[in-house]
């Protein structure tokens, strides 16, 4: 099997068409045919329908696209780990999805600096269910993830190592010029402007369960943008364009100095754990999950 062919195929899904294909790989309509042919002799099936004056792709491409995208990143990141090996240096992969990364994974990786140097860490964002998947299928060996106390821990079984590595909590806050338009006893209007999370989004889904105000589109009458990106409404509620709901190691620098302001007095806050799930096949990993656990001086089990 050719790399080159999966990375043929994928051109093909965002073209659709095969000329175009052709052009972006930088080679003629035959010979990227030719090598769709030599893919689809490698797995045993056709990928394109062939009819007179017309060529269409089977739906059975598309609906495995990102498996197909998966396996192209494992392939090149494995022929770059051989190539580049140096007994010394050992890469650890972790997921998260992307609030965690910003906010705690800097941490970990200064503690990791001072106690492991030959580590280097490949990071893999995306949504939780993502970062699962990522973490089951192998493509990590660390999983680092935020828990709320009204959620159930991921059941991953007795190979997987968990440990509490830290607290945060998911707090509401203002920026800008928004505020200087609170009531005179500091809390928001009813319909006052907003940046929400989706429900299907994990803080999302904290913030539904819960029923907090502006946390969600649902939870609110002045929605002005939605997102999944915390970093994103980081940004927004600082512009002034809303009221919004971030962790707390994100945002404290911009509380302590004033650029926003807390309303978690008059609206709560959703305490949130640092989790890390260590697989435990992959020793370097379980000794940098044992590591950061005793650093922060948290239990394994809370």
């Amino acid at each position: 099997m050719d790399l080159r062919w999966l990375e043929d195929v994928l051109i093909l899904l965002e073209e659709r068409n095969l000329t175009r294909a052709a052009h972006r790989r930088n080679i003629t309509q035959p010979a990227f045919s030719r090598r769709i042919r030599s893919f689809e002799d490698w797995i045993g099936a056709p990928v394109l329908n062939r009819e007179v004056n017309r060529v269409s792709l089977d739906p059975a491409l598309s609906e495995h696209e990102q498996e197909i995208r998966a396996l192209t990143t494992r392939i090149r990141e494995l022929r770059g780990n051989i190539a580049n090996h140096r007994p010394s240096n050992v890469t650890v992969t972790l997921t998260s999805h992307h609030a965690p990364i910003h906010s705690k994974f800097p941490d970990l990786a200064i503690e990791a600096r001072r106690h492991f140097p030959e580590v280097r860490f490949r990071l893999r964002a995306g949504n939780q269910r993502d970062c699962i998947t990522f973490f089951l299928r192998g493509d990590a060996s660390i999983f680092l993830n935020y828990e709320a106390r009204s959620e159930q821990s991921p059941m991953f079984g007795a190979s997987v190592k968990r440990a509490v590595c830290g607290h945060d909590r998911l707090v509401p806050v203002i920026g800008g010029r928004l505020r200087y338009r609170l009531n005179p006893d500091q809390r928001p209007p009813e319909d006052f402007p907003c940046v929400t999370y989706p429900e299907d989004c994990h803080f999302g889904e904290i913030l539904a369960r819960a029923e907090r105000p502006f946390g969600t589109r649902q939870m609110s009458r002045n929605s002005l943008c939605e997102t999944a990106l915390s970093s994103g409404i980081k940004e927004l509620v600082m512009k002034g364009l809303g009221l919004g709901w971030l962790p707390l190691s994100m945002c404290y620098r911009e509380l302590e100095s004033g650029e926003i302001v807390s309303v978690a007095h008059h609206f709560g806050h959703e305490d949130i754990k640092v989790v890390l799930y260590a697989n435990t096949e992959n020793k370097t990993a379980v000794e940098l999950v044992d590591h950061w656990q005793t650093a922060f001086s948290l239990q394994a089990v809370d």
